[in-house]
C-alpha cells in the first residue's frame, strides 16, 4: 500500500513538473489615446537566442506558447502609433496562461497637401508616396478611397490605405499575396488573392476583414450585377461560353425572371463547329459527358478547345442600374435595352459607338459614374484615354473627353470626376492617384448601392 501510494505521488508530481514547463502567453495592445485595441501592430519576440515575428488579430491580441523561468522581449511597430519595448519575465510557477497588456502612443498624423481646385481637365494629384507604388483603387461608400500599395513590388508584400483625399486613416498589411481590389454589388471592397478573396469594413477607427474563398465569391457573389430595395439583378455569365442571361429576383415573393438573353451569334457559330475538327478520341469523351450530364458534346469541345484559341472573345454586355431604370448595351444586335425596375422592356434605341474599334480606339470597356449614374464609354488612341458619354434615351455619344496623361491605369469615376493610377512619364516618382475634374455637373442619382441622394431624371 505504501508503495502505491509513493507511486501515485511520483506520477503526480511528474505530471505537475511538465504542466510548468511552458505557458500559453497572451498579449493585448492598447492605445493610450482611447483605450482601444491596435490590430496589425508588427512585434518582434526574443526569448533567449530564438527570435520571430507576430502580427495582432482583430482583437489586437498576440499570442503564443513560451516556456517558463524565461525573458522575453518585445519590440512593437505600427504606423500610427510610437514604436515601443517592453521586458517581461515568465517565473518558473507561471499559471497555464499568462496574460500581459502593452499601451502605444498614437502618433499624430499628418496633412499631407492643402486643398486646391482645379478647372475641367486640369490633373490633381490625389495621394503620393516616397515609399509606396499605387497599385489599385476602390472608392468607397463612405467617400474614402481604398488604396492597394506597394513599397517594391507587389508580388514581395502590399498594403491597404483607408485614405480620405487629404490623410491617411487607416493603413494595414493584406493577409495574404494581394492581386487586385474589387467591390461587389454594395459597392463594399474586396481584396482579391490566389486563393481567398477578403471583403473590407470599416467601422469608425476600426477596419474589419472577412474571408470568403474565392470559388465561392466568383460562383455566388460576383454574378450579382446589381440590387435596389427588394429585387437583385443577377446573370449566369460564363467567360468559356459565348451566350448568357440576365435575371431578377423579387426578394419579396423569392421569384424570379428572365430579362433578356444575350449571344455572340458569329462566336457561338465558330464555338460549335469547333467539335467538326477535333479527333475522335476527343469527340468520344464530349459524347460521353454528354451521355451523362446531358449538356452538348459541342459545348464541351468549344469550352476545352476554342476558347484556347486567339479567335475566341468573351461576350461583353453590361447592365446598369439608374433611378428606377436598367440600361443594357447588347453590342451584338447593336441595342440599347431599357427595362423597369421590374425587368420588363420599356424601349430600345441604336448603338453604333463600338464600330470601327481600330479607327475609334473603342476599348470595350463602359463605366458608370457612382454619383450621378452617368455612363461613359472609353476609348483608346495612340495611349490617350478618352471617355465619351452615353446619351441613353437616343444611345449616342455626346461628345469625347480626353484625359491629361498618356497610359494611365485604372480608371473611376464619382460626382463627375474621374480617377486614374498614373507615374509622369520618364520620372523616378511612385504610381500616383490622380483626379480630373470633368466638364459637367450632372446631380445626383440613385445608383446601387443606393444612396440617399434625392434622384434626379435625364
Amino acid at each position: 500500500m505504501i508503495r502505491y501510494f509513493i507511486f501515485l505521488l511520483f506520477v503526480c508530481s511528474s505530471l505537475f513538473s511538465l504542466a510548468q514547463d511552458s505557458t500559453f502567453v497572451s498579449v493585448t495592445i492598447l492605445s493610450k489615446t482611447d483605450n482601444e485595441t491596435v490590430q496589425n501592430v508588427n512585434a518582434t519576440i526574443v526569448m533567449g537566442d530564438s527570435s520571430f515575428y507576430r502580427l495582432s488579430d482583430m482583437q489586437g491580441k498576440i499570442e503564443f506558447q513560451a516556456p517558463v523561468d524565461v525573458n522575453i522581449d518585445f519590440k512593437l511597430s505600427h504606423s500610427f502609433y510610437a514604436s515601443a519595448t517592453f521586458e517581461k519575465k515568465i517565473p518558473r510557477n507561471a499559471a497555464d496562461t499568462t496574460d500581459f497588456t502593452f499601451e502605444m502612443s498614437f502618433l499624430r498624423v499628418k496633412e499631407l497637401r492643402d486643398i486646391h481646385v482645379y478647372p475641367p481637365g486640369v490633373p490633381d494629384t490625389i495621394y503620393a508616396s516616397k515609399r509606396l507604388h499605387v497599385e489599385d483603387f476602390e472608392l468607397m461608400n463612405d467617400g474614402n478611397i481604398l488604396l492597394l500599395a506597394y513599397p517594391k513590388r507587389l508580388k514581395k508584400g502590399s498594403e491597404l490605405i483607408v485614405y480620405d483625399g487629404q490623410k491617411s486613416l487607416i493603413n494595414f498589411q493584406v493577409p495574404k499575396l494581394a492581386k487586385e481590389l474589387i467591390h461587389d454589388f454594395r459597392g463594399n471592397p474586396h481584396v482579391v488573392c490566389e486563393d481567398m478573396v477578403y471583403g473590407i469594413q470599416r467601422n469608425g477607427k476600426k477596419v474589419g476583414i472577412s474571408q470568403v474563398p474565392k470559388d465561392y465569391y466568383m460562383t455566388y457573389v460576383a454574378p450579382v450585377v446589381d440590387t435596389n430595395a427588394t429585387k437583385m439583378y443577377f446573370s449566369n455569365f460564363n467567360p468559356d461560353y459565348p451566350a448568357f442571361d440576365y435575371f431578377v429576383f423579387d426578394g419579396l415573393d423569392s421569384t424570379y425572371k428572365k430579362i433578356m438573353e444575350v449571344q455572340d451569334d458569329l462566336m457561338m457559330e465558330l464555338y460549335r463547329s469547333e467539335y467538326k475538327w477535333v479527333d475522335v478520341r476527343t469527340k468520344l469523351w464530349a459524347k460521353n459527358l454528354e451521355i451523362e450530364t446531358g449538356v452538348d458534346a459541342e459545348i464541351y469541345v468549344g469550352a476545352n478547345y476554342f476558347t484556347q484559341s486567339i479567335y475566341y472573345k468573351e461576350v461583353y454586355a453590361p447592365l446598369f442600374h439608374r433611378n428606377d431604370s436598367l440600361f443594357l448595351f447588347d453590342y451584338y444586335k447593336d441595342k440599347l435595352y431599357t427595362f423597369n425596375r421590374e425587368g420588363e422592356p420599356i424601349d430600345s434605341v441604336e448603338i453604333y459607338h463600338h464600330y470601327n474599334p481600330k479607327s475609334t480606339g473603342w476599348d470595350k470597356q463602359l463605366i458608370q459614374d457612382e454619383t450621378t449614374g452617368k455612363i461613359y464609354a472609353v476609348y483608346d488612341r495612340a495611349g490617350y484615354k478618352y471617355l465619351g458619354y452615353i446619351d441613353t434615351k437616343t444611345g449616342q455619344v455626346k461628345e469625347q473627353v480626353k484625359l491629361n496623361y498618356r497610359y494611365v491605369d485604372k480608371i473611376a469615376i464619382r460626382d463627375n470626376f474621374v480617377y486614374y493610377i498614373y507615374r509622369e512619364f520618364e520620372s523616378i516618382d511612385k504610381k500616383m492617384l490622380w483626379r480630373e475634374r470633368l466638364p459637367y455637373a450632372f446631380g445626383g442619382a440613385k445608383v446601387a448601392p443606393e444612396d440617399s441622394l434625392e434622384a434626379k431624371e435625364d
